[in-house]
């Protein structure tokens, strides 16, 4: 790569600090909620392992449950699409429990696709796959910005961030 040559990084980040936010103010708003009172229903968040477990009465409150999750995400700029939510099972008592996995890094699959879309805008960027991300460089700062603004208007599967643009 030529030292006149301009690049960004394309990921897949979820900023866990924000993550332990959004679950400890959803934590306070189960515990103020009417309709949650005497309930056993609870969010269980494991940084480490990039986890998060719901525990609910029945399937509404899961729902519930999981709603005040997202909104609380969403407030503090993560996206709904970093979570992948396992099949709800049953666990003690009759109650329900629900895995959910925060999902990082871009995939094999997801980068190739996210590849064959800047070479289907036709410029003269390049982009290759490197580990769990995707580096795109042109000699053309302009070109990146239309990348980066096309990446942006698409609904991709997964959330897209866009660091280390030099």
């Amino acid at each position: 790569m030529a030292a006149s040559n301009f690049s960004f990084d394309i990921v897949s980040e979820v900023d866990l600090q924000e993550m332990d936010n959004a679950v400890n103010q959803a934590k306070k708003e189960l515990a103020q909620r009417f309709d949650f009172k005497h309930s056993k229903a609870s969010i269980e968040y494991n940084r480490d392992e990039k986890k998060l477990i719901l525990i609910a009465d029945d399937d509404f409150k899961l729902r519930s449950l999981t709603d005040i999750l997202v909104t609380r995400m969403s407030k503090r700029g993560i996206s709904q699409k970093s979570l992948k939510f396992k099949d709800a099972e049953n666990a003690f008592e009759g109650y329900l429990r629900q895995e959910v996995e925060i999902y990082t890094g871009i995939d094999k699959d997801k980068a190739r696709e996210l590849v064959a879309i800047i070479k289907g805008l036709g410029l003269k960027v390049q982009s290759q796959i490197a580990g769990e991300k995707v580096k795109v460089s042109s000699a053309k700062k302009d070109e990146l910005q239309t990348v980066i603004a096309h990446l942006r208007a698409l609904d991709f599967s997964i959330p897209l961030n866009f660091v280390n643009y030099r």
